[in-house]
């Protein structure tokens, strides 16, 4: 597998609501989503991403996050052997707090959530 692209949080808007062709995909656990989150991402947590990948648009330009970027670039992986194109966000959440960009707290927020499925990567 070749090397997967990332990107540091500086380089991404502060909120993904109005992003048409841009999409942010957040993939860690509900607690940790409803902990702090960026406005207008989608929120699939890591296993559930097999059952919801139709919810993934692969015209997107898409950008994968999870707490420090194990999670999102083990995803990433998933989605590029199956066609998708994506970057990974460096540092995740954690540099994204750290970095004093805004978060939405609570279940509310994410383009499309769906019940737990129970598959995994």
């Amino acid at each position: 597998m070749s090397e997967i692209p990332s990107v540091p949080v500086s380089e991404l808007p502060d909120d993904f609501t109005e992003e048409t062709s841009r999409l942010l995909l957040d993939v860690r656990e509900h607690d940790e989503w409803e902990s702090g989150h960026v406005a207008g991402a989608l929120h699939i947590p890591l296993g559930d991403v097999p059952a919801r990948i139709d919810e993934i648009d692969p015209d997107a330009e898409l950008f994968v996050i999870c707490h420090a970027g194990g999670r999102s670039e083990r995803v990433l992986g998933y989605l590029i052997q199956r066609g998708y194109e994506g970057t990974n966000v460096s540092g995740g959440m954690a540099a994204w707090a750290g970095a004093g960009r805004p978060m939405q707290t609570g279940p509310g927020g994410s383009r499309g959530v769906a019940p737990d499925s129970g598959a995994s990567l």
